[in-house]
């Protein structure tokens, strides 16, 4: 307990440095080494009618230049992987998260039969900037992916029905051979910034994923699922949940009680009285927000205060809903902002 503890202190001591970062990340003055994500190139002339056909996003009218997302998704509709993907008219890019280059490349592989399309995975460095105004970091001759999030794609449904918590989000990624000359070590933020940062603005990513998650609990559709495309795999699930039931959890952002200063670590359990509502997946320290975390519950969860159980106690925390209970069949189809 003693160590845990000593670990804890460690954490908050540098959460002043993560602010700062944060700031400067904010501001277009720092970046993130975003180099271990690998991108994978598909290039061919059938690349769009080809990838559109796995995928979860309409990727026939993507022009040139233009970032979306898509979630490779299992026959049963669980998340699998998810990508940004943009194309420059000759090839269509695409960045998976970290760790998850070699499997996608491998089913990607299995699935070309006769289309014409070729697969590589050009070594590259991935970097990541804020992109609200000109940047020392947007490379001319970069691969660049906008992050769409949390902006509501057409034919798509956002089940967050408020001003949503990621609403100024402007997240980028450069891609090419070298980082810019303007990056160097004194300006570069730690991913655990970048993670404080996502997480406050309801980003869902792989570490909210486990072999259950369906991307409707996630919010998930609304920048990386076309609800009225053709056939996907995993589409009639995605579908059925959406038109006719509820996702069994919800993914909510939890403002965790800063007095404390105790940080819950993913897998910690979320409580309401003596009741067990879910887990923590992911959890760090915000320059404005303190400490914030997300997690997922079960659908009927009680809204509003809950307590975490972390290795050093309790904890108490607050939610601010990412998806509300009636997700799903209740939904107007509207799209919400």
């Amino acid at each position: 307990m003693h160590h845990a503890h000593s670990e804890r202190e460690a954490v908050s001591s540098t959460a002043g440095d993560v602010f700062a970062q944060q700031r400067g990340f904010l501001a277009g003055t720092s970046w993130w080494n975003a180099s271990a994500r690998e991108v994978i190139g598909v290039s061919g002339p059938d690349r769009l009618v080809w990838l559109h056909s796995l995928l979860t996003q309409d990727l026939l009218a993507l022009g040139p230049g233009v970032t979306t997302e898509a979630l490779v998704l299992t026959p049963q509709g669980k998340v699998e992987h998810s990508v940004l993907i943009t194309d420059d008219g000759v090839t269509a890019w695409l960045l998976p998260e970290a760790g998850h280059t070699e499997p996608l490349v491998a089913w990607l592989s299995s699935m070309v039969f006769r289309m014409e399309v070729s697969i590589s995975t050009p070594e590259m460095r991935v970097w990541g900037y804020w992109g609200l105004q000109e940047s020392d970091f947007l490379l001319p001759d970069a691969v660049e992916f906008v992050d769409p999030w949390p902006r509501v794609g057409e034919g798509s449904v956002g089940y967050h029905n408020a001003t949503h918590p990621g609403s100024g989000w402007a997240l980028r990624y450069g891609v090419g051979p070298a980082f810019p000359l303007s990056a160097s070590e004194h300006n570069r933020v730690s991913d655990e910034a970048i993670e404080a940062l996502m997480i406050a603005g309801g980003r869902p990513r792989a570490a909210d994923v486990d072999d259950k998650t369906l991307p409707h609990e996630l919010d998930w559709l609304r920048t990386a699922v076309h609800l009225n495309k053709g056939c996907y795999r995993g589409q009639e699930s995605v579908a059925k949940v959406h038109n006719l039931g509820h996702p069994p959890r919800r993914l909510t952002l939890l403002h965790v009680d800063g007095s404390l200063s105790l940080l819950p670590a993913p897998g910690d359990t979320v409580m309401k009285d003596d009741a067990a509502l879910g887990v923590v997946t992911r959890a760090g320290w915000h320059h404005e927000l303190g400490p914030v975390a997300l997690a997922l519950l079960k659908r009927m969860a009680p809204e509003g205060e809950v307590t975490i159980a972390t290795s050093d106690g309790v904890v108490a925390a607050n939610q601010e809903l990412l998806v509300p209970r009636d997700a799903g069949r209740a939904m107007p189809r509207r799209r919400l902002g």
